[in-house]
């Protein structure tokens, strides 16, 4: 099912072009037009799910051996040095475009950090009160 006002799913579905890495069945991965660095790929399924929520099952299988695909092709064609695999859930996550997609993001030593955080602190009271609220929820 694709949703006629998305624009993910017109782009994953050909509609309207653009520069495809990557294309099979379930998926097309394009390069982001807002790059975090060069070769910043996204992929996007044919169909549409909103968030990581909504994504069925056979679907969010097939996605990360994409993901590893076009990362090992990063390295070898680009030369980077590693890559970020990345999905956000959400405006506070940082989704922009509310149809589930994953950045496949080369990194390069010595560039800018795309992707980091400060390591914040905590006790194993509060982890065990997190998780039970957590595990309750499930």
């Amino acid at each position: 099912m694709t949703d006629k006002d998305c624009i993910f799913c017109k782009i994953a579905n050909g509609e309207i072009p653009s520069a495809t890495v990557y294309e099979d069945e379930d998926f097309r991965a394009i390069l982001d037009l807002g790059p975090a660095s060069k070769g910043h790929t996204l992929i996007l399924p044919k169909q549409h799910f909103r968030d990581l929520n909504e994504i069925d099952e056979n679907t969010a299988a097939k996605v990360l051996p994409v993901a590893a695909k076009i990362g090992a092709a990063m390295k070898k064609a680009l030369s980077c040095d590693g890559y970020n695999v990345v999905q956000n859930n959400g405006t506070a996550a940082g989704q922009t475009v509310f149809h589930f997609h994953v950045h496949v993001i080369p990194r390069y030593e010595g560039a800018p950090v795309i992707v980091a955080w400060e390591p914040g602190k905590t006790t194993p009271e509060e982890n065990a009160v997190t998780c039970e609220k957590i595990r309750g929820a499930m």
